[in-house]
């Protein structure tokens, strides 16, 4: 019972994250309500912030590049005598296979094109985008942390979890910015992970 009603929460979700995005597309970012979002998902008002907290939130989930369960989790159940540099990388990898298997839920690469263009270009995703992404890069430190606290400070962790997170950012901007495709991103953000945490002579 619970893991069919799971599922069913599961489908919800991602129909109202389709068809916001579908009218995001159509009509404009601010010219959506919730409540349009709602009336063409089949759902109440009161069940879309069941589900999600602002309109905001809609387009970024707490699953894939937005989330830290992945690299928390990978974290966690390190391997012994991993080395650090060797944990991230395989954290980081889960979170993108994560991602290319359950991100957006988008099969139509312009809606894929559109999806990115939102995020952005609209300067509330812009934030929000930001703050998640602030928000994960604390949460993944501070597993770091605890999984060696005789090897890092707060401090220590903090920054080579921001130096990964900002070359694989910058380098997938850097690919979007040239036009190139989906798997030039990945094969980028890939290559930064690595000279983040490796240098640059093993990118």
């Amino acid at each position: 019972m619970d893991s069919r009603r799971e599922r069913k929460k599961q489908q919800t979700r991602r129909l109202i994250s389709e068809v916001a995005l579908e009218l995001f597309i159509s009509q404009g970012y601010e010219q959506t309500t919730v409540a349009q979002i709602a009336a063409a998902a089949d759902v109440a008002t009161k069940t879309f912030f069941n589900y999600f907290p602002s309109k905001e939130d809609v387009l970024l989930s707490d699953k894939g590049h937005y989330g830290s369960e992945i690299p928390v989790k990978v974290i966690a159940e390190r391997h012994k005598d991993e080395s650090i540099p060797d944990l991230l990388a395989r954290a980081y990898e889960a979170s993108i296979g994560t991602y290319l298997a359950d991100g957006p839920g988008l099969d139509d690469p312009d809606k894929v094109g559109a999806y990115r263009e939102l995020v952005m270009s609209v300067p509330a995703l812009q934030a929000k985008a930001l703050q998640r992404a602030h928000q994960v890069q604390r949460e993944v430190a501070t597993a770091l942390l605890a999984a060696y606290p005789d090897k890092l400070d707060p401090v220590s962790a903090a920054a080579i979890v921001g130096a990964v997170a900002g070359a694989a950012q910058a380098a997938s901007l850097e690919v979007l910015a040239r036009g190139e495709g989906d798997e030039k991103m990945w094969e980028a953000m890939r290559r930064a992970i690595n000279i983040a945490l490796y240098g640059l002579e093993n990118g």
